[in-house]
């Protein structure tokens, strides 16, 4: 049989214990059975369960032991913990008859218990910081609850704020391990509001003296250094710092008023940040400009000295000056323009540079400014931009381009005024979509959207002036151009050829050089407009193209084979009038070419062929000085067909 402590559980009967153990063992019976009755084997049996009893009542005492040990100790706890409480209500006692007393004493007269007013008021001060003490080592200990009493029993002592400031104090410790002030204060303002609601009867105040003092200390010692070390040494690095600095303590206090603070947590923030930045932001708008003004000019500067280009003086009013201008405006000859070898002195990479440096400060200037003074600074900043980029580059890049352009009869002239037009087009492009982009949203609700759309209209139209005046004098050496040519190659003797009969049937020399470079310089004002600007352009250079074309074919006399070349030279410029892809263009070759028709039909069709469709309503002088070019004039009389 086992021996085990169960079997020993009341009620116990030793007697029979001992029977049923016999009666187990064999040959242990007292009353016979199968085996015969076995002292020794009995015997045996009873030693061996005797030592099995030692040594099972050897474990019962070590447990017994044991529990009383544990016992013991837990008394002992026990013990503490009610001395703690006692005590803890005793102080608790002491600290409600110290409060009445110290608030009697106050009503007593001075000169009769000035000791008793000693008295009291020295072991008020001695329980108040005694009861301070204890909350300190409370918060070190961790222990919530004792905290959470003894601020409730200070909470009628004056030392009340000084416990809060304690709490305050010990809370941060080492809560700054990281490299981010901002990240940490979260993190910690984020654990401290979970606790304040448990150990203090009023957590909002508590918050926000905490916030508080976060930001008095803490935030504004960390952007004082961080921007003091770059405030004079490094204006770019300082508006970065100012702006990420200023954007960070921001997103921190949307963070924190998701926390009690108490009934207004939003001015509250606002003062605090105010307090860190306000001395920053009041002269934020003047480094700003200061650093925009001399950075674009450094960028633009930068430039041209790439280039070995020293920047002349535009409107200086110089003798030279005024001759420039008056050969910008007209086609007197004045003297050579000048040569900048196709150099359009418009770069891309400046532009970029100049619109991102903007760029940064409208986000700054969106930021950093108060919102009544938001749309006066942007403009400040757009004007700024204007000079550097509309003046300072586009607006010179045209007066150079306009002095490059040579006069109508310079010959193999390098018209590069066309990419000059193109290249500022898509600088403004880009200028345009900032404007819409980043400036209108700063100022899009204020008086100064007027102004600024006023000052971009005004630049529009200066720029447009100096456009439409280059783009007219190119114009005027493309034709220039076309004339040379046709003075260089169009011989007399190609519209009266000696022998009549050996004419091949096809255009003249003067006539497919004019129309190869008429097709090129189509080309070239398609890559260099857009919009309307291709066909407005188109047009007029068609229209001067036609009429060159007209008074030319008006210096020749014509044979009847010289008529044809001719019918074939205005076949071939209308198809060349094709590409302008303009209707009034192709509609003008079309009357050239039936006005040329005179020159080759018989004389008694003429009147039929001036009552054609497309001469009936033309002047009847103008289709007579088409019919006197014919060499045949006088000798057929054909003057009486027009009497």
């Amino acid at each position: 049989m086992a021996t085990t402590a169960h079997l020993f559980e009341e009620p116990f009967d030793a007697d029979e214990y001992i029977e049923r153990l016999a009666w187990r063992t064999p040959g242990g019976g007292s009353k016979g059975g199968a085996e015969a009755f076995d002292p020794k084997r009995l015997l045996e049996e009873f030693q061996n369960h005797i030592e099995e009893l030692k040594q099972l009542d050897e474990k019962i005492q070590r447990k017994v032991e044991k529990l009383e040990h544990q016992c013991h100790r837990e008394a002992k706890e026990f013990a503490h913990k009610v001395q703690d409480l006692q005590r803890s209500n005793q102080i608790k006692e002491a600290a409600d008859i110290i409060q009445k007393l110290h608030l009697i004493a106050q009503e007593l007269p001075f000169d009769r218990f000035a000791d008793v007013k000693a008295k009291i008021a020295s072991k008020y001060h001695d329980l108040e910081r005694q009861l301070i003490q204890e909350f300190t080592a409370a918060q070190r200990r961790g222990e919530i609850g004792r905290m959470r009493e003894v601020a409730a029993v200070l909470l009628h002592f004056k030392g009340y704020a000084h416990c809060v400031d304690v709490y305050i104090k010990q809370c941060q410790e080492g809560a700054y391990m990281r490299n981010d002030v901002f990240e940490d204060t979260a993190v910690l303002c984020q654990r401290v509001n979970k606790q304040v609601g448990e150990v203090f009867s009023s957590p909002e105040t508590v918050m926000a003296k905490l916030i508080q003092n976060i930001f008095e200390n803490k935030l504004q010692a960390h952007v004082k250094e961080k921007l003091d070390e770059t405030r004079h040494s490094d204006v770019e690095q300082y508006l970065k710092n100012l702006y990420d600095l200023y954007t960070r303590t921001t997103g921190l206090a949307t963070k924190l008023t998701e926390f009690n603070l108490g009934s207004d947590k939003h001015t509250f923030l606002s003062k605090l940040i105010k307090s860190i930045f306000s001395s920053y932001l009041e002269s934020y708008i003047d480094m700003e400009r200061e650093y925009l003004r001399t950075r674009g000019a450094m960028i633009l500067q930068r430039y041209y000295d790439s280039k070995n280009h020293q920047k002349r003086p535009v409107g200086a009013g110089s003798i030279q000056d005024l001759k420039e201008r008056i050969r910008q405006r007209t086609n007197l000859p004045l003297g050579p323009s000048i040569d900048t070898h196709g150099e359009t002195f418009l770069s891309p990479e400046l532009v970029v540079n100049l619109l991102q440096e903007t760029r940064h400060a409208f986000e700054r200037c969106h930021r950093l400014s108060d919102p009544s003074d938001l749309p006066k600074n942007a403009f400040s900043i757009f004007l700024l931009l204007v000079d550097h980029l509309c003046v300072e580059h586009i607006d010179y890049a045209l007066e150079i381009g306009l002095s490059a352009i040579p006069s109508p009869d310079a010959k193999n002239a390098n018209l590069y005024f066309l990419d000059v037009v193109q290249q500022a087009n898509s600088i403004f492009h880009l200028f345009d979509k900032q404007f819409n982009d980043q400036l209108m949203p700063l100022i899009s609700s204020s008086p100064k959207l007027a102004e600024c759309l006023h000052k971009k209209k005004e630049v529009i139209e200066q720029m447009e002036v100096k456009l439409d005046t280059g783009i007219d004098r190119t114009l005027n050496c493309m034709v220039g151009q076309m004339k040379h040519i046709l003075a260089t190659e169009q011989k007399k003797t190609d519209f009266r050829p000696e022998d009549e009969n050996n004419v091949m049937i096809q255009y003249t020399t003067a006539c497919s050089k004019v129309c190869a470079y008429v097709s090129r310089q189509v080309e070239h004002v398609r890559k260099s407009m857009d919009g309307k600007n291709v066909d407005t352009v188109l047009t007029e250079l068609g229209i001067r193209f036609h009429r060159l074309i007209h008074e030319h074919l008006q210096q020749y006399s014509y044979s009847s084979m010289g008529g044809m070349l001719a019918i074939c030279d205005v076949a071939e410029y209308r198809r060349c009038a094709k590409d302008f892809r303009v209707p009034l263009v192709l509609q003008l070759f079309d009357t050239l070419h039936a006005l040329c028709n005179l020159l080759v039909v018989a004389p008694d069709n003429l009147k039929q062929v001036c009552s054609g469709e497309q001469l009936t309503n033309l002047d009847r002088n103008l289709l007579h000085a088409f019919v006197q070019l014919r060499v045949d004039y006088r000798s057929a009389r054909l003057g009486r067909h027009f009497s």
